[in-house]
């Protein structure tokens, strides 16, 4: 019997928080090369539906939402809350919550080259990964607004999928 969720396919998407969604909306079209999708909002309620579905002060207001699609993988649901008191700052890749999304590029190097062309601030040179994940390079990179994201490259496969009972999809083999 399989342990987890019944049915589970794949992750669909990834939702974030942004301050300023236009800005957004420009940086993951025409920095990262994502397809905008469609948006919903904005979203009030005057009764408990916010805290209950979505975890935050009832009084919230989600100005708009919109969907972006890049190329494989989940989609972006990106939000951008009306301001209120308590709302809280970028949080760290330390910090509880904190997270990154990282890319696969075919050609690391290059992708580096133009995120610097483009005026986006890298953090540090590109890392070699050892062990389990020897094989890939990696290197973290911040949107205009501070959130951590990161290029990863491994075109020959990282070293624990070469004794892997289970062979994981690989984006230099997507037809396996």
């Amino acid at each position: 019997m399989t342990s987890g969720i019944p049915g589970l396919r794949g992750t669909d998407h990834i939702g974030f928080t942004v301050p300023d969604l236009d800005e957004a909306h420009a940086f993951f079209i025409d920095v990262i090369g994502c397809d905008y999708v469609y948006s919903l909002g904005p979203m009030a309620h005057d009764d408990d539906w916010m805290a209950v579905h979505l975890n935050v002060d009832r009084a919230s207001v989600v100005r708009e939402l919109r969907f972006y699609r890049c190329r494989f993988g989940p989609n972006f649901e990106i939000f951008e809350y009306l301001p209120q008191d308590g709302q809280r700052e970028q949080p760290r890749n330390s910090d509880i919550g904190g997270h990154h999304l990282a890319f696969y590029v075919d050609d690391l190097d290059a992708a580096i080259a133009y995120l610097t062309s483009r005026g986006i601030r890298v953090l540090g040179e590109p890392t070699r990964s050892s062990r389990a994940s020897e094989g890939q390079r990696w290197v973290y990179f911040l949107s205009p607004w501070g959130m951590q994201l990161e290029l990863v490259s491994y075109p020959g496969g990282k070293a624990y999928e070469k004794d892997a009972e289970v062979l994981l999809w690989h984006p230099a083999r997507p037809g396996e």
